[in-house]
């Protein structure tokens, strides 16, 4: 069974391994099963947003949770406003926006409290003061139990240490994305603010098959700022090194540093999940384990986002 830990301050017990909701699809049957087969394994942890599939996401997510909601932690994301035609979306971090679209989502999880309500990005312009605002108002009125940020950027992810009470901060980290370890991951592990990441396995390329599942994009013009031939390249020493699957690898690197609660990866199929789930519950990392995998790659730092 997946394990679990602690979010951030919050009394709330997540699962090592979280299931990123927006890959589900939109096919209810398929997507309860991926679901059921989660909470079988042990996995208590859902990510969705209103974004996913214009709310449909959540409406099913909300379905299949609801005989056992009080044994689950929900987690979804307000901030991208769908236009009238929904031919696309606006960012709208106001306190009005914010207070109005929790009840939509309520509504379409059929639940009366949100566990983790995340403000979906943000950047330094935005009315931080006026969201934390909105947030700490639907805590007090019960709508929601915590709050948290998805965000990369360094600058906004210190506004919210200082000014509010946020929990968690979603963002992007892998063995090919090691950004956050300079500044965010040891500033929220000081302040007692726990990471979930995403993009974990790096668009398919920490995981196993990585040639096929790399992206026309990629190939072309590489990741982050290793080029295709460095990626590849850099795959087969981590396999190499500890004569382990990719994906164990990976979603252990994560799971290593002391401010990661969970990994949110998402899963269109059983089988999928499955692997994710053998992966999460494989042995763990050993400092040493760390280190060498550390000297395979590099220690990228945020140039742009701030």
């Amino acid at each position: 069974m997946v394990q679990k830990r602690q979010l951030g301050t919050s009394d709330l017990q997540v699962s090592e391994l979280g299931l990123g909701c927006m890959s589900l699809g939109t096919d209810p049957l398929k997507a309860e099963s991926i679901i059921k087969h989660a909470v079988e394994a042990g996995i208590n942890f859902f990510d969705s947003a209103d974004l996913y599939d214009y709310g449909e996401n959540e409406n099913i997510l909300g379905q299949t949770l609801k005989p056992i909601r009080d044994k689950v932690v929900i987690s979804t994301k307000v901030g991208n406003r769908w236009n009238e035609g929904k031919e696309g979306w606006c960012w709208d971090p106001s306190k009005a926006y914010i207070k109005e679209a929790v009840k939509n989502s309520l509504k379409r999880l059929d639940t009366d409290y949100i566990d983790l309500y995340q403000l979906h990005g943000g950047t330094i312009e935005d009315p931080i003061e006026e969201t934390i605002d909105a947030f700490e108002e639907l805590k007090a009125e019960g709508y929601i139990r915590y709050y948290g940020i998805s965000s990369i950027r360094p600058n906004v992810i210190r506004e919210y240490i200082e000014k509010s009470n946020i929990v968690s901060v979603m963002m992007q980290y892998s063995l090919l994305d090691r950004r956050p370890e300079e500044e965010a991951l040891p500033l929220l592990n000081k302040h007692g603010i726990s990471v979930i990441t995403r993009g974990s396995l790096a668009k398919g390329l920490l995981s196993v098959n990585m040639s096929d599942r790399a992206s026309f994009a990629i190939r072309e013009k590489g990741y982050l700022d290793y080029s295709f031939s460095e990626v590849s390249n850099v795959v087969d020493k981590l396999t190499a090194s500890l004569q382990r699957p990719l994906n164990e690898i990976a979603l252990h690197y994560n799971l290593a540093h002391p401010a990661v609660a969970s990994v949110v990866v998402g899963a269109s199929s059983v089988q999928q999940l499955k692997q994710n789930v053998q992966a999460v519950n494989s042995e763990k990392l050993t400092t040493e384990d760390v280190t060498q995998l550390q000297a395979l790659t590099k220690n990228n730092i945020y140039r742009e986002h701030r």
